[in-house]
Protein backbone atom coordinates (compact mmCIF):
# COMPACT_ATOMS: atom_id res chain seq x y z
CA UNK A 1 0.00 0.00 0.00
CA UNK A 2 1.05 3.53 -0.93
CA UNK A 3 0.23 6.42 1.68
CA UNK A 4 0.19 10.06 0.45
CA UNK A 5 1.62 12.50 2.78
CA UNK A 6 0.34 16.68 1.79
CA UNK A 7 3.55 18.83 3.21
CA UNK A 8 1.91 22.22 3.71
CA UNK A 9 5.38 23.94 4.74
CA UNK A 10 9.24 22.69 3.81
CA UNK A 11 9.49 19.57 6.61
CA UNK A 12 13.33 19.07 7.10
CA UNK A 13 14.04 16.04 5.08
CA UNK A 14 15.76 14.43 7.92
CA UNK A 15 11.93 13.65 9.02
CA UNK A 16 10.33 12.92 5.53
CA UNK A 17 13.94 10.53 5.43
CA UNK A 18 11.93 8.21 8.00
CA UNK A 19 8.80 7.97 5.29
CA UNK A 20 10.04 5.04 2.65
CA UNK A 21 9.98 6.24 -1.11
CA UNK A 22 8.00 3.59 -2.76
CA UNK A 23 5.61 2.97 0.49
CA UNK A 24 5.13 7.13 0.64
CA UNK A 25 4.58 9.54 -1.97
CA UNK A 26 5.06 13.10 0.13
CA UNK A 27 4.70 16.39 -1.25
CA UNK A 28 3.41 19.83 -1.38
CA UNK A 29 0.71 19.41 -4.37
CA UNK A 30 -0.10 15.38 -2.89
CA UNK A 31 -4.37 14.93 -3.79
CA UNK A 32 -6.56 13.29 -1.50
CA UNK A 33 -3.61 12.66 1.44
CA UNK A 34 -3.80 9.93 4.01
CA UNK A 35 -2.11 12.71 6.45
CA UNK A 36 -0.62 16.53 6.46
CA UNK A 37 2.76 17.39 7.57
CA UNK A 38 2.53 21.00 8.89
CA UNK A 39 4.92 23.43 10.71
CA UNK A 40 3.76 26.81 10.80
CA UNK A 41 0.68 27.23 7.74
CA UNK A 42 -2.82 28.32 9.21
CA UNK A 43 -4.72 25.61 8.57
CA UNK A 44 -8.41 26.88 9.98
CA UNK A 45 -9.32 27.86 6.68
CA UNK A 46 -7.51 25.38 4.38
CA UNK A 47 -10.15 22.54 3.18
CA UNK A 48 -9.27 19.32 4.75
CA UNK A 49 -9.93 16.67 2.37
CA UNK A 50 -12.20 14.06 3.42
CA UNK A 51 -8.83 11.01 2.90
CA UNK A 52 -7.62 12.55 5.68
CA UNK A 53 -6.47 10.42 8.57
CA UNK A 54 -4.12 12.68 10.57
CA UNK A 55 -2.23 15.88 10.81
CA UNK A 56 1.12 15.70 12.10
CA UNK A 57 2.08 19.40 13.70
CA UNK A 58 6.57 19.27 13.30
CA UNK A 59 6.37 21.67 16.58
CA UNK A 60 4.69 21.96 20.12
CA UNK A 61 1.69 24.32 19.85
CA UNK A 62 -1.05 23.28 17.58
CA UNK A 63 -3.01 26.73 18.00
CA UNK A 64 -2.60 26.59 13.71
CA UNK A 65 -4.38 23.44 13.64
CA UNK A 66 -8.54 23.18 13.72
CA UNK A 67 -8.18 20.75 16.34
CA UNK A 68 -11.65 20.40 17.74
CA UNK A 69 -13.16 20.18 14.20
CA UNK A 70 -10.45 17.48 13.28
CA UNK A 71 -11.51 15.38 16.71
CA UNK A 72 -15.01 15.46 15.08
CA UNK A 73 -13.97 14.00 12.10
CA UNK A 74 -12.31 11.64 13.60
CA UNK A 75 -9.07 12.81 12.67
CA UNK A 76 -5.58 12.40 15.13
CA UNK A 77 -3.56 15.36 15.40
CA UNK A 78 0.13 14.49 16.43
CA UNK A 79 2.71 16.86 17.68
CA UNK A 80 6.36 16.73 18.76
CA UNK A 81 6.39 17.83 22.09
CA UNK A 82 10.43 17.82 23.64
CA UNK A 83 11.76 17.62 20.44
CA UNK A 84 11.90 21.44 20.28
CA UNK A 85 12.95 21.52 24.41
CA UNK A 86 16.66 21.85 24.37
CA UNK A 87 16.61 24.71 22.05
CA UNK A 88 13.81 26.74 23.82
CA UNK A 89 15.96 26.40 26.69
CA UNK A 90 18.75 27.35 25.93
CA UNK A 91 17.02 30.44 24.61
CA UNK A 92 15.72 31.33 28.02
CA UNK A 93 18.95 30.97 29.76
CA UNK A 94 20.40 33.66 27.19
CA UNK A 95 16.85 35.43 28.23
CA UNK A 96 18.27 35.57 32.02
CA UNK A 97 21.65 36.47 30.82
CA UNK A 98 20.38 39.52 28.22
CA UNK A 99 18.05 40.89 31.41
CA UNK A 100 20.45 40.19 34.32
CA UNK A 101 23.84 41.89 32.68
CA UNK A 102 21.25 44.82 30.94
CA UNK A 103 23.34 43.36 27.55
CA UNK A 104 20.44 44.74 24.91
CA UNK A 105 21.00 48.72 26.11
CA UNK A 106 24.52 48.33 26.82
CA UNK A 107 25.37 46.57 23.34
CA UNK A 108 23.19 49.92 22.13
CA UNK A 109 24.74 52.22 23.41
CA UNK A 110 28.19 50.57 22.68
CA UNK A 111 27.20 51.14 19.49
CA UNK A 112 26.20 54.64 19.28
CA UNK A 113 29.52 55.62 20.35
CA UNK A 114 31.52 57.98 17.94
CA UNK A 115 35.04 60.02 17.99
CA UNK A 116 38.57 58.34 17.84
CA UNK A 117 39.60 55.86 20.35
CA UNK A 118 40.15 57.39 23.01
CA UNK A 119 36.68 59.77 23.09
CA UNK A 120 35.53 56.45 22.96
CA UNK A 121 37.31 55.25 26.28
CA UNK A 122 35.63 58.41 28.19
CA UNK A 123 32.44 57.55 26.73
CA UNK A 124 32.74 54.09 28.00
CA UNK A 125 33.66 54.64 31.13
CA UNK A 126 31.49 57.26 31.71
CA UNK A 127 28.35 55.52 30.63
CA UNK A 128 29.06 52.09 31.76
CA UNK A 129 27.82 53.13 35.42
CA UNK A 130 24.26 53.02 33.78
CA UNK A 131 24.03 49.36 32.85
CA UNK A 132 25.47 47.65 36.26
CA UNK A 133 23.80 44.63 36.55
CA UNK A 134 23.44 41.39 38.72
CA UNK A 135 24.62 37.99 39.00
CA UNK A 136 22.06 34.86 38.74
CA UNK A 137 23.31 32.61 41.85
CA UNK A 138 20.86 32.66 44.76
CA UNK A 139 18.12 34.60 43.08
CA UNK A 140 15.03 32.62 42.24
CA UNK A 141 13.29 31.77 39.35
CA UNK A 142 9.51 31.00 39.38
CA UNK A 143 9.06 27.90 36.59
CA UNK A 144 5.38 28.13 35.14
CA UNK A 145 4.66 24.65 33.12
CA UNK A 146 6.38 21.76 34.09
CA UNK A 147 6.61 19.84 30.85
CA UNK A 148 9.53 19.28 28.82
CA UNK A 149 10.83 22.66 28.33
CA UNK A 150 10.32 23.78 31.74
CA UNK A 151 11.83 20.77 33.24
CA UNK A 152 14.62 21.37 31.28
CA UNK A 153 14.60 25.42 32.27
CA UNK A 154 14.13 24.78 35.97
CA UNK A 155 16.89 22.08 36.02
CA UNK A 156 19.58 24.15 33.90
CA UNK A 157 18.56 27.34 36.33
CA UNK A 158 20.01 24.72 39.53
CA UNK A 159 22.87 24.35 37.30
CA UNK A 160 23.57 28.25 37.43
CA UNK A 161 23.43 28.36 40.95
CA UNK A 162 19.59 29.58 41.18
CA UNK A 163 17.13 28.60 43.72
CA UNK A 164 13.60 27.29 41.39
CA UNK A 165 10.24 27.70 42.50
CA UNK A 166 7.80 25.31 39.89
CA UNK A 167 4.53 25.03 39.55
CA UNK A 168 2.67 22.95 36.93
CA UNK A 169 -0.97 21.08 38.72
CA UNK A 170 -0.66 18.47 35.95
CA UNK A 171 2.71 17.75 35.71
CA UNK A 172 2.95 13.89 34.53
CA UNK A 173 5.04 11.44 36.10
CA UNK A 174 7.40 10.99 33.08
CA UNK A 175 8.08 14.85 33.92
CA UNK A 176 8.37 14.50 37.62
CA UNK A 177 10.70 12.04 37.35
CA UNK A 178 12.82 14.13 35.02
CA UNK A 179 12.41 17.09 37.55
CA UNK A 180 15.50 17.59 40.20
CA UNK A 181 14.35 17.30 43.21
CA UNK A 182 15.45 20.33 44.03
CA UNK A 183 13.00 22.07 42.56
CA UNK A 184 10.64 23.60 45.08
CA UNK A 185 6.89 23.33 44.49
CA UNK A 186 5.00 26.31 44.62
CA UNK A 187 1.73 25.99 46.16
CA UNK A 188 -0.08 28.41 43.54
CA UNK A 189 0.73 31.44 40.78
CA UNK A 190 -0.05 33.75 43.29
CA UNK A 191 3.19 31.90 45.92
CA UNK A 192 5.09 31.50 42.60
CA UNK A 193 4.72 35.70 41.75
CA UNK A 194 5.77 36.38 45.31
CA UNK A 195 8.49 35.06 45.64
CA UNK A 196 10.44 34.95 42.29
CA UNK A 197 13.19 37.45 41.42
CA UNK A 198 12.44 36.14 37.84
CA UNK A 199 9.47 33.52 35.94
CA UNK A 200 9.57 32.50 33.06
CA UNK A 201 6.46 30.27 31.62
CA UNK A 202 5.98 27.53 29.13
CA UNK A 203 2.08 26.72 29.28
CA UNK A 204 0.04 26.44 25.88
CA UNK A 205 -2.21 29.08 25.10
CA UNK A 206 -6.09 28.64 26.03
CA UNK A 207 -8.70 30.20 28.14
CA UNK A 208 -6.68 29.46 31.31
CA UNK A 209 -3.66 30.77 30.57
CA UNK A 210 -4.48 33.70 28.26
CA UNK A 211 -2.95 36.58 30.66
CA UNK A 212 -1.65 34.52 33.04
CA UNK A 213 0.75 37.19 33.75
CA UNK A 214 -1.23 40.47 34.50
CA UNK A 215 -1.42 43.25 36.64
CA UNK A 216 -2.83 42.00 39.80
CA UNK A 217 -0.10 39.17 39.46
CA UNK A 218 2.70 41.05 37.94
CA UNK A 219 1.79 43.70 41.57
CA UNK A 220 3.05 41.12 43.72
CA UNK A 221 6.12 40.58 42.34
CA UNK A 222 9.13 41.46 44.36
CA UNK A 223 10.71 44.96 43.26
CA UNK A 224 12.95 44.78 39.95
CA UNK A 225 11.97 41.58 38.60
CA UNK A 226 11.93 40.11 35.46
CA UNK A 227 9.53 37.71 33.05
CA UNK A 228 10.75 35.29 30.30
CA UNK A 229 7.82 34.55 27.74
CA UNK A 230 9.42 32.26 24.96
CA UNK A 231 5.82 30.32 25.10
CA UNK A 232 2.65 32.11 23.82
CA UNK A 233 2.37 36.28 23.18
CA UNK A 234 -1.01 36.19 24.95
CA UNK A 235 0.11 34.23 27.70
CA UNK A 236 1.42 38.18 29.07
CA UNK A 237 -0.52 41.18 29.10
CA UNK A 238 1.70 43.25 27.19
CA UNK A 239 -0.28 46.64 28.84
CA UNK A 240 0.68 45.01 32.10
CA UNK A 241 3.96 44.65 31.56
CA UNK A 242 4.88 48.13 29.91
CA UNK A 243 3.42 49.84 33.16
CA UNK A 244 5.19 47.33 35.67
CA UNK A 245 8.36 48.90 33.75
CA UNK A 246 7.03 51.99 33.57
CA UNK A 247 6.57 52.31 37.17
CA UNK A 248 9.96 50.85 38.10
CA UNK A 249 8.34 47.41 39.11
CA UNK A 250 10.00 45.59 36.48
CA UNK A 251 13.44 45.41 35.53
CA UNK A 252 12.95 43.62 32.34
CA UNK A 253 10.74 41.68 29.93
CA UNK A 254 12.39 39.11 27.34
CA UNK A 255 10.03 37.81 24.88
CA UNK A 256 9.99 36.43 21.60
CA UNK A 257 6.82 37.69 20.08
CA UNK A 258 7.50 41.75 18.98
CA UNK A 259 4.78 44.08 18.75
CA UNK A 260 4.26 47.59 17.93
CA UNK A 261 3.42 48.11 22.27
CA UNK A 262 7.09 45.98 23.39
CA UNK A 263 9.50 46.86 20.61
CA UNK A 264 11.12 49.83 21.32
CA UNK A 265 10.82 50.08 24.53
CA UNK A 266 14.10 50.19 26.57
CA UNK A 267 13.61 47.40 29.22
CA UNK A 268 11.93 44.99 26.64
CA UNK A 269 14.04 42.96 24.50
CA UNK A 270 12.15 40.95 22.06
CA UNK A 271 13.34 38.36 19.69
CA UNK A 272 11.49 37.29 16.27
CA UNK A 273 10.62 34.04 17.55
CA UNK A 274 13.32 32.29 17.61
CA UNK A 275 12.63 29.46 20.47
CA UNK A 276 12.66 26.66 18.22
CA UNK A 277 15.02 27.77 16.06
CA UNK A 278 17.54 25.49 15.22
CA UNK A 279 18.50 23.38 12.72
CA UNK A 280 18.80 20.37 15.15
CA UNK A 281 15.25 21.40 16.53
CA UNK A 282 13.37 21.40 13.61
CA UNK A 283 14.69 17.96 12.47
CA UNK A 284 13.89 16.44 15.56
CA UNK A 285 10.22 17.77 15.53
CA UNK A 286 10.43 16.24 11.54
CA UNK A 287 11.72 13.30 12.81
CA UNK A 288 9.55 12.75 15.60
CA UNK A 289 6.54 13.45 14.21
CA UNK A 290 6.63 11.60 10.92
CA UNK A 291 7.78 8.75 12.66
CA UNK A 292 4.22 8.81 14.83
CA UNK A 293 2.26 9.27 11.85
CA UNK A 294 3.64 6.88 10.05
CA UNK A 295 3.01 4.07 13.02
CA UNK A 296 -0.52 5.71 13.12
CA UNK A 297 -0.95 4.86 9.15
CA UNK A 298 0.79 1.80 9.39
CA UNK A 299 -0.53 0.37 12.80
CA UNK A 300 -2.81 2.20 14.37
CA UNK A 301 -1.20 3.31 17.31
CA UNK A 302 -1.38 6.52 19.09
CA UNK A 303 1.47 8.18 20.56
CA UNK A 304 1.59 12.43 21.48
CA UNK A 305 -1.87 13.00 19.81
CA UNK A 306 -3.16 16.42 21.53
CA UNK A 307 -6.87 14.91 20.85
CA UNK A 308 -6.89 11.03 21.00
CA UNK A 309 -5.45 9.64 23.80
CA UNK A 310 -2.26 6.83 23.70
CA UNK A 311 -2.92 3.70 22.30
CA UNK A 312 -0.25 1.30 21.34
CA UNK A 313 -1.01 -2.18 20.58
CA UNK A 314 1.69 -4.61 19.38
CA UNK A 315 0.40 -6.43 15.94
CA UNK A 316 -1.18 -10.19 16.73
CA UNK A 317 0.74 -12.19 13.73
CA UNK A 318 -1.78 -13.13 10.95
CA UNK A 319 -4.54 -10.82 11.52
CA UNK A 320 -6.22 -7.88 10.64
CA UNK A 321 -6.15 -4.71 12.17
CA UNK A 322 -9.35 -2.40 12.98
CA UNK A 323 -8.49 0.96 13.73
CA UNK A 324 -12.11 3.02 15.04
CA UNK A 325 -12.75 6.96 16.61
CA UNK A 326 -15.65 7.49 18.45
CA UNK A 327 -17.24 9.40 21.12
CA UNK A 328 -16.72 8.57 24.53
CA UNK A 329 -20.35 6.71 25.31
CA UNK A 330 -20.98 3.69 26.93
CA UNK A 331 -21.47 0.44 24.76
CA UNK A 332 -19.26 1.27 22.31
CA UNK A 333 -17.15 -1.73 22.39
CA UNK A 334 -20.11 -3.99 22.76
CA UNK A 335 -21.60 -2.58 19.60
CA UNK A 336 -18.45 -2.97 17.41
CA UNK A 337 -17.88 -6.45 18.56
CA UNK A 338 -21.34 -7.34 17.70
CA UNK A 339 -21.23 -6.31 14.47
CA UNK A 340 -18.08 -8.26 13.97
CA UNK A 341 -19.40 -11.55 15.76
CA UNK A 342 -22.71 -11.45 13.17
CA UNK A 343 -20.06 -11.82 10.49
CA UNK A 344 -18.33 -15.19 12.66
CA UNK A 345 -15.33 -12.95 12.97
CA UNK A 346 -13.14 -13.87 16.02
CA UNK A 347 -11.42 -10.78 18.10
CA UNK A 348 -7.76 -11.80 18.54
CA UNK A 349 -6.35 -8.72 20.45
CA UNK A 350 -8.45 -5.22 21.62
CA UNK A 351 -7.48 -2.08 23.25
CA UNK A 352 -10.03 0.54 23.87
CA UNK A 353 -8.57 3.90 25.38
CA UNK A 354 -10.32 7.32 26.26
CA UNK A 355 -9.51 10.96 27.18
CA UNK A 356 -12.20 13.40 27.44
CA UNK A 357 -14.76 13.23 25.01
CA UNK A 358 -12.93 10.68 22.44
CA UNK A 359 -12.09 7.15 22.67
CA UNK A 360 -10.02 4.67 20.37
CA UNK A 361 -10.50 1.28 20.08
CA UNK A 362 -7.68 -1.21 18.10
CA UNK A 363 -9.20 -5.02 17.22
CA UNK A 364 -6.94 -7.50 15.86
CA UNK A 365 -9.27 -10.26 14.00
CA UNK A 366 -9.09 -13.38 13.21
CA UNK A 367 -10.41 -13.32 9.89
CA UNK A 368 -10.70 -10.08 7.21
CA UNK A 369 -12.91 -7.63 7.36
CA UNK A 370 -14.52 -6.73 4.27
CA UNK A 371 -16.16 -3.43 3.17
CA UNK A 372 -19.55 -4.13 4.13
CA UNK A 373 -18.29 -5.03 7.51
CA UNK A 374 -15.90 -1.60 7.81
CA UNK A 375 -19.27 -0.06 6.78
CA UNK A 376 -21.41 -1.30 9.47
CA UNK A 377 -18.99 0.06 12.17
CA UNK A 378 -18.67 3.42 10.59
CA UNK A 379 -22.68 3.75 10.50
CA UNK A 380 -22.48 2.80 14.22
CA UNK A 381 -24.03 5.94 16.23
CA UNK A 382 -21.06 7.50 17.61
CA UNK A 383 -18.11 6.31 15.56
CA UNK A 384 -16.03 9.28 14.13
CA UNK A 385 -13.71 6.57 11.42
CA UNK A 386 -13.14 2.99 10.91
CA UNK A 387 -10.41 2.03 9.20
CA UNK A 388 -8.92 -1.13 8.12
CA UNK A 389 -5.11 -0.69 8.67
Amino acid sequence: MTYRILTLNNISSRGLERLPRGQYQVGSDVAEPDAILVRSADMHRTAIPASVRAIGRAGAGVNNIPVADMSRRGIAVFNAPGANANAVKELVLAGLLLAARNIAPAWQFARSLSGDDAAIDAAVEKGKKNFVGFELPGRTLGVIGLGAIGVEVANSALGLGMKVLGYDPQITVQRAWQLSASVEQALSLEDLFARADAISVHVPLNDHTRALVNSTRLGIMKPGATVLNFARAAIVDDAAVIAALDAGRLHAYVCDFPNNVLKDHPRVVTLPHLGASTGEAEENCAIMVADQVRDFLENGNIRNSVNFPEAVLPRVPHTTRLGVVNSNVPNMVGQISAVLAAQKINIAELLNKSRGEFAYTLIDTDGSIGPQVLAAIGRIGGVLSARIV
